[in-house]
């Protein structure tokens, strides 16, 4: 069991992807891909409403409002909805490998369904999205479990705003793992997801509100042969020096789905009180995270101090915590460096300590900075600058040698795109989007042209066919 709310009382826890200029034809193109988009087909056939947040249907399950909480977030491109049932006996199944959204009511558990194997490690990531800009609770969040067919607890997790008072979203995460140091959840079956409210009642909440909520499942198949059972007895737990050069600009993106990669070096953005900025560094196995935060000086027409300013957290592929930090501002510069991490190893899952244990496959980690909303009371509303300096230490090294396949695949593993995506400073999904922009040159825009004209001729024979 995991709880981060007592951390997190005692300090802050701790899209904007680049645009391509592609000439008048690649505007063109891009309205034709909007259009098509938003309207899925001619005027007049979009006449399914969405239910009001908070409902419930006749089967138990939470529906979802497409327009609940959180607009600025970056959900995953494609994610199914789903509803959050009210009892595990109408819990709907979620796949291994894909990503859901849906609503986390404001009191009560929402449950959801697995169907799991017996030797693969199963993880459940639960990112709760509040409206943003708002002041709140340090001891509100999200909690999720995974529990057997009886109850059981395999694992819980809870993930809260912490001391810097301010709504932004948060993960939190759960694991089903099969190793002989757990007597439970080892038998193929049923299990279930329960996803709530880290403070239920509500005391101190300001946001009274259904959230929205992105799921993640993944899949980690088990080892070709038996591996360490306890971790790395020694690692170098030195703080090195941060990472100098010249600051590159690199937009953080708005969500997990679309947070911009980065490589070692020095990158510079800037944030807004009440913003997120979501990146992704790519980390080997073998290799060692060293990350610091600075907040850059700003007007000085500023007076006061923000103890838990800028809350940057970090993330392992599988979307759990790994450790955070809190800059204080007082409108000059601030830095701030997460503690030490150990390379990545398969056998850290044994260790003792939550970081440690968590750096446990390679893969993108996430970087996510929340400026609080309170930095605008004494420095005003205007952007703060922000400069992260990542570095990466040790070889990389093979992997600890899986039978089968991981779900999806490649998550816990470094592929020459993802290095490729570091040096570009790409965010997912951008090569794909530029694709459909590009593909064939001049030939994908005139499909894309030719699509939307049939869709405008469809329109005007529907228009034509009411008037008669």
């Amino acid at each position: 069991m995991r709880d981060r709310r007592g951390r997190a009382l005692g300090r802050a826890r701790a899209g904007h992807g680049r645009t391509t200029a592609t000439g008048r034809l690649g505007a063109v193109t891009l309205a034709a891909v909007v259009v098509m988009g938003l309207g899925g087909g001619p005027p007049g056939r979009q006449d399914l409403a969405a239910e009001p947040a908070g409902t419930a249907d006749a089967a138990g399950a939470f529906r979802s409002a497409s327009g609940a909480a959180g607009g600025a977030y970056a959900f995953a491109e494609g994610a199914q909805r789903v509803d959050g049932a009210v009892s595990t006996a109408d819990a709907v199944r979620l796949e291994t490998g894909h990503t859901y959204r849906s609503v986390l009511p404001v009191s009560g558990k929402a449950y959801y369904r697995l169907e799991l194997d017996a030797a693969s490690n199963t993880y459940v990531s639960a990112t709760a999205v509040p409206p943003a800009g708002r002041a709140a609770s340090v001891v509100d969040g999200v909690k999720v479990s995974v529990q057997d067919g009886d109850g059981r607890s395999c694992d819980v997790d809870t993930a809260s705003f912490g001391a810097a008072g301010s709504s932004h979203p948060v993960a939190a995460w759960a694991v089903r793992e099969i190793s002989p140091k757990r007597s439970l959840c080892k038998e193929p079956g049923t299990y279930y997801i329960t996803v709530e409210r880290a403070d239920p009642d509500g005391t101190g909440s300001s946001s009274p509100g259904p959230w929205e909520l992105e799921l993640t499942t993944a899949s980690e198949p088990p080892l070709e042969r038996t591996g360490a059972t306890s971790a790395p007895p020694e690692w170098n737990s030195a703080p090195p020096r941060p990472v100098a050069g010249e600051p590159e600009r690199r937009a953080g993106g708005a969500g997990f789905a679309r947070a911009t990669s980065l490589g070692e070096g020095v990158w510079r953005d800037d944030i807004r009180p009440g913003q997120t900025l979501f990146y992704k560094v790519p980390v080997d196995w073998g290799r060692q995270l060293h990350v610091t935060a600075e907040l850059g000086s700003s007007d000085p027409g500023g007076r006061g101090y923000v103890a838990a300013a800028l809350d940057l957290d970090l993330y392992n592929p599988a979307r759990g915590h790994v450790a955070d930090v809190g800059v204080g501002y007082g409108g000059s510069q601030k830095s701030r460096a997460l503690a030490p991490l150990p390379p990545v190893a398969h056998a850290n899952r044994h260790d003792a300590v939550g970081r440690v244990r968590a750096v446990r496959f390679a893969g993108a980690y996430y970087l996510v900075a929340h400026l609080t909303t309170k930095v605008a009371d004494r420095f005003g509303d205007g952007p703060v600058p922000l400069t992260l300096r990542v570095g990466l230490s040790g070889a990389a090294q093979d992997g600890p040698g899986y039978v089968g396949e991981a779900v999806p695949r490649d998550v816990f593993t470094v592929t020459e795109e993802d290095r490729e995506a570091a040096a570009e400073g790409t965010a997912a999904g951008d090569d794909t989007a530029m694709r459909a922009l590009a593909v064939g040159g001049i030939g994908g825009g005139s499909a894309l042209l030719v699509g939307l004209g049939v869709w405008v001729l469809a329109a005007r024979r529907q228009g034509s066919f009411r008037s008669g």
